[in-house]
């Protein structure tokens, strides 16, 4: 049952991803960017898991849940991947104040997204 969940949710994550992805794409154009799309999936999602780490507890939804919403849900959303590329694409356009940017950005929202998440759910 834990893995159909997964799946299920999984595939409603990459469709949320791809959503937002198709709706910055069409605001912002492909030509010197930002990668605004892949920063907002990527704190979403650590909001996410860090909400599921209380709510999935403290509700009582069992382990299959929590992996539901956090593997599924928020991996099907979040993207490592385009965060690298993105990151490598900026350098090589030679926009190395914006790879930097684009680095500490991720990290800096994306934990503290997580631990906005925790913090709300506890």
């Amino acid at each position: 049952m834990t893995a159909v969940l997964v799946g299920i949710f999984g595939v409603a994550g990459g469709l949320l991803r791809f959503s937002i992805d198709t709706w910055f794409a069409h605001r912002t154009g492909t030509r010197r960017h930002w990668p605004w799309a892949t920063l907002l999936v990527n704190v979403i999602g650590s909001l996410i898991i860090g909400l599921s780490m209380g709510i999935s507890g403290r509700l009582g939804l069992g382990e299959e849940w929590h992996a539901a919403i956090a593997t599924g849900l928020a991996g099907g959303l979040t993207t490592f991947s385009s965060w690298t590329t993105a990151t490598i694409r900026l350098v090589s356009e030679g926009r190395y104040p914006a790879a930097a940017l684009n680095v500490a950005a991720n990290l800096i929202a994306g934990l503290s997204a997580a631990a906005a998440g925790i913090a709300l759910a506890a």
